[in-house]
């Protein structure tokens, strides 16, 4: 049982990063130009609800240019914050980035997967986006460097998928996991935390089903814990300025976190435990836009209250 990896409480991607490539890597978020059928009118029009302009995509850099130019442009902005020489992940972020024809995502995929400074791709897209050819695709890709697939599932429960408009049942979910475990690929999972009227336990209901899906034996290798942030010029922004719902309190996020922690096995990797939307689109809750200050406040918190990840699971 591990209590601590390099100071932190929980299998944090920087060190999984660093226990697998030797080294610090930096993700590039880039645009793979596709859309959503959720926009386009295949199943809906308006998104997710709480889904911005860009797509979830509001930091990467934009598909008018190849691929090559927008990890150039992206290395940049990377090394405007921080002393960034590479290595690199290639995180294909904007929209549903599998929802494209073949050829488009070989020549996509293929041009990112050959530069050198890349170690390896990261693909976020939809549970009902992934055709048996394109997971045949990416797991030859994975075969020259490793190929991660996000899936956004936010959540379990069907009532809150039907309020924020995901578009798709949870089956649809549990079938791309097991044909993504199936074919070699490494799944990392969004789920949000705040959702409008799930309950506490709901949420934590949502680890727990993550924590004990199962493919012969294989776990999902990741997991993206979001807070819900409420962005400017969505859908989710008019029912929060109506006073249809709340945004967590700092402190209501911190205990939740901590729980989910604690549910979750020790081998599958933390790769976010807040997450930050643009402060200029940004409405609610303003205290997470203090990154620093977040991540500053939950390293005190679970060594307060001697939280670690895979708590509940061995005591």
């Amino acid at each position: 049982m591990r209590t601590d990896w390099n100071g932190k409480a929980y299998y944090s991607l920087d060190y999984y990063l660093k226990e697998t490539f030797g080294t610090k890597v930096y993700k590039l978020a880039l645009d793979g130009g596709m859309t959503c059928p959720n926009r386009d009118g295949t199943i809906g029009t308006g998104g997710c609800i709480f889904c911005s302009a860009g797509g979830s995509g509001d930091f990467a850099a934009k598909r008018d240019v190849s691929v090559r130019a927008q990890v150039e442009a992206a290395k940049e902005r990377v090394s405007a914050k921080m002393s960034a020489s590479g290595p690199y992940i290639a995180y294909f972020q904007s929209y549903t980035n599998t929802y494209a024809p073949l050829p488009y995502l070989e020549t996509l995929f293929g041009e990112a997967i050959e530069l050198p400074e890349i170690c390896a791709l990261s693909i976020g897209t939809r549970p009902d986006c992934l055709p048996d050819e394109t997971i045949e695709l990416l797991a030859q890709l994975n075969k020259t460097k490793p190929v991660w697939v996000e899936l956004g599932l936010q959540t379990i429960h069907e009532k809150t998928a039907e309020f924020i408009r995901r578009g798709y049942k949870l089956p649809i979910f549990e079938d791309a996991f097991h044909r993504l475990k199936a074919a070699g690929l490494s799944v990392i999972v969004h789920v949000i935390l705040g959702l409008p009227g799930e309950s506490r336990e709901e949420i934590l209901d949502t680890i727990r089903y993550l924590a004990a899906l199962d493919h012969n034996g294989k776990r999902i290798d990741g997991i993206k814990l979001q807070l819900l942030h409420v962005l400017k010029e969505t859908d989710l922004n008019d029912l929060y300025l109506s006073g249809t719902f709340k945004t967590m309190e700092l402190d209501e996020y911190l205990e939740l976190v901590s729980d989910c922690l604690k549910l979750l096995p020790q081998d599958i990797v933390i790769h976010r435990v807040s997450g930050d939307g643009p402060k200029s689109l940004l409405t609610a809750p303003l205290w997470s836009g203090n990154k620093r200050m977040v991540l500053n406040s939950m390293t005190k918190y679970f060594k307060e209250h001697e939280v670690w990840q895979g708590k509940d699971l061995v005591d």
